[in-house]
């Protein structure tokens, strides 16, 4: 992987996340289950107090005083999600997750399709990118089409030439995979995808923590990430879509505050952002997205990414002189470490690394289809973040030792 060295003090950030002091089972907390879930800064967690303690408040209704600052905070927070990844304002909706997001995409966009008509994914995706399309497609009778990948876990180029065709109405891609950490070409996809006519749907859950996004510069028509693993509060999201698509868009959601006018006969929808947001908001939530956009931009989103593959570099060095691991994925992968211990199963591994205060994920990763593409059930998974530490590192290496030596293997 290419040798990175970040300007980040790691020291100083770690002392901006208050849960990293606690300790689990008497052990220091090592947490490296962030493709789940990342953790807050104080920052974050101040502003959602901050906001219930100062102008609790519905949004877009009220004229008094903390209607008006309650709203004007909320909005806010869109021109920030805006300005981070290059997009027009009125091109960022909220939503509550990423797969709210993919399911209003999977909902509105196909309306107009007619039976036959294709839509394509891969075999990476998480079951919030592959259940939505698939429900719709047999509903609709449409056509699901599956990029494979190749005996280097990465999308296969001449699959993806063969699935996308002049056919092809919609094509929906992880940019980052959850599971093995494969970085798909999602640019290429995009411009072969527009090359036949179709719309290009990106699932950047796991890429917009980690890596600067420019949607000018990757040109998908859609592109969705969810705010809780990105230093953000659960219970807020991302759509962002290009204008002249979303006003053709049909709206996903109807009642309260995307309405224009509503008679007996008939309803007209509120304009952009608006139109896709039914309902009140997760205020608070959304308010706190714009703070962690505000720390990720002070740390610098090309720090973190060189960070990652720092911490991911040493691991996979430390990890590969430990005998019988297999480890998932890509030479070159976003900072993920997918493994398994052979003659010992996932859960058992992350429990164990569990007792020594390591927090990983163990299981399919909502990508059950991947893992029987790999010929698997599960596996053990790190993910690391710009608050991770070489120390911690060994910490895990260790725990992996002892569970090698409490099974004998």
């Amino acid at each position: 992987m290419l040798k990175t060295k970040t300007i980040m003090d790691v020291e100083t950030i770690r002392k901006d996340f208050p849960i990293l002091q606690r300790k689990v089972h008497g052990k220091p907390l090592v947490y490296f289950d962030n493709a789940a879930t990342s953790q807050k800064p104080k920052e974050v967690i101040d502003a959602l107090d901050f906001y219930y303690n100062n102008y609790n408040a519905n949004v877009h209704r009220s004229i008094h005083q903390l209607g008006e600052e309650a709203t004007a905070a909320y909005e806010k927070a869109r021109e920030k999600i805006a300005e981070f990844i290059n997009a027009q304002y009125e091109e960022v909706i909220f939503t509550k997750n990423s797969t709210e997001g993919l399911n209003l995409l999977a909902y509105s966009l196909t309306s107009g399709l007619k039976q036959g008509d294709e839509i394509v994914i891969s075999q990476l995706e998480h079951h919030s990118n592959f259940v939505p399309w698939q429900q719709m497609a047999k509903h609709l009778g449409l056509k699901l089409k599956f990029i494979e990948i190749n005996e280097n876990a990465e999308l296969d180029e001449e699959s993806i030439k063969k699935n996308i065709t002049k056919k092809t109405k919609i094509v929906s891609i992880g940019h980052i995979s959850n599971a093995i950490g494969t970085i798909n070409p999602v640019e290429d996809i995009a411009r072969i995808t527009h090359e036949n006519g179709a719309l290009m749907i990106v699932d950047g859950s796991q890429a917009a923590p980690h890596i600067p996004l420019d949607m000018k510069k990757i040109d998908s028509d859609f592109y969705v990430f969810t705010g809780h693993k990105m230093l953000g509060p659960t219970g807020v999201g991302v759509v962002y879509g290009k204008k002249e698509l979303l006003e053709a868009s049909r709206p996903f959601l109807y009642g309260g505050e995307m309405i224009n006018e509503v008679k007996f006969d008939d309803t007209t929808f509120n304009k952009l952002p608006w139109k896709f947001e039914a309902g009140t908001p997760n205020i608070a939530e959304g308010i706190g997205l714009g703070v962690a956009v505000d720390y990720l931009t002070k740390v610098g989103m090309q720090n973190i990414l060189n960070r990652d593959r720092e911490l991911l570099d040493y691991a996979m060095e430390k990890i590969k002189e430990i005998d019988g691991i297999t480890v998932y994925g890509p030479k070159e992968r976003a900072s993920i470490l997918s493994f398994n211990v052979k003659g010992v199963h996932a859960h058992d591994v992350s429990q164990i690394l569990d007792s020594e205060g390591v927090a990983i994920r163990a299981g399919h990763h909502c990508c059950m289809p991947l893992m029987s593409v790999l010929g698997i059930s599960a596996t053990a998974r790190a993910s690391f973040y710009l608050y991770n530490t070489e120390q911690e590192v060994d910490t895990f290496i260790n725990a992996i030792h002892k569970v090698k030596k409490i099974f004998g293997v």
